[in-house]
């Protein structure tokens, strides 16, 4: 299956099933599932970097889990537009991934996500090591949760 942008993934995904949404960073994935219904996204865990073939097994290991209908990447684009050595980095990850599973990858743009995510662990009164422990499945969730809302919106009424 190839790796798309998520409004190219909408017409891919079956009308139900959860979905799995990725904030790769250099040394961790956040990762968050959605609901069955894909109406709300909740952080997983964290897993930290070893090799991709592990991380890719733990992955999979998820979405069978959790009846996994697809993946949504959060792509790393600059605030201009343009996309850096981490986007470029992102795409090869889910090309990757993509040779192990039929299931349909989609990209969104995570511009700022871990930014606001890190302001409200902030005025949560999270401290910085619990902030550390849980900033990048919390990312996750908050990239899945705009795709979700976008994939809803395409949906219409």
């Amino acid at each position: 299956m190839p790796v798309m942008p998520l409004v190219d993934l909408a017409p891919l995904l079956p009308t139900r099933g959860a979905l799995i949404g990725l904030d790769l960073g250099t040394k961790t994935i956040g990762v968050a599932a959605s609901d069955p219904d894909r109406r709300l996204a909740t952080g997983v865990e964290t897993i930290a970097h070893k090799t991709f073939s592990a991380d890719a097994a733990r992955l999979m290991a998820l979405a069978a889990e959790r009846k996994t209908v697809g993946f949504v990447l959060g792509l790393p684009i600059n605030m201009d537009g343009s996309e850096g050595p981490r986007a470029q980095s992102t795409r090869a990850f889910a090309r990757n991934l993509a040779r192990l599973t039929t299931l349909p990858i989609g990209l969104w743009d995570e511009r700022l996500s871990t930014a606001a995510v890190e302001r409200e662990l902030i005025a949560a009164d999270a401290s910085r090591k619990k902030r550390a422990a849980v900033i990048d499945q919390h990312a996750a969730a908050y990239i899945l949760q705009g795709a979700l809302d976008r994939l809803a919106g395409l949906a219409g009424p």
